[in-house]
């Protein structure tokens, strides 16, 4: 997965995370406290005023793919793409492959 394609599916949740957050029922206090970050960068991300971090973005794919609703809406979104899904799958075999020659 390039960068850039990276760079864009990060600024496509960006742009919807506060929807997406409301969808799943939470404020901004306890987006953060599931990301580990402050209130406040949570309100700057959603305000488009600071960026959102890789890990960041993978916290939130894996909060917002365990609920029906919020999953449905990241492929609408173009958030989960096939481009990703296609990363995090040759990732876990990468990682499945690096446990099997311990």
């Amino acid at each position: 997965m390039t960068e850039e394609s990276k760079n864009k599916l990060m600024a496509n949740m960006a742009d919807n995370l506060a929807m997406l957050r409301v969808r799943l029922g939470l404020t901004q206090n306890e987006l953060a406290e599931k990301l580990g970050i402050s209130r406040h960068t949570v309100m700057n991300i959603e305000n488009g005023k600071r960026e959102l971090t890789w890990n960041n973005f993978l916290v939130l794919m894996l909060l917002f793919t365990k609920n029906e609703s919020t999953n449905r809406l990241l492929n609408v979104l173009e958030i989960y793409t096939d481009e990703f899904n296609d990363f995090i799958k040759n990732k876990e075999k990468l990682e499945q492959e690096t446990l099997q020659d311990k």
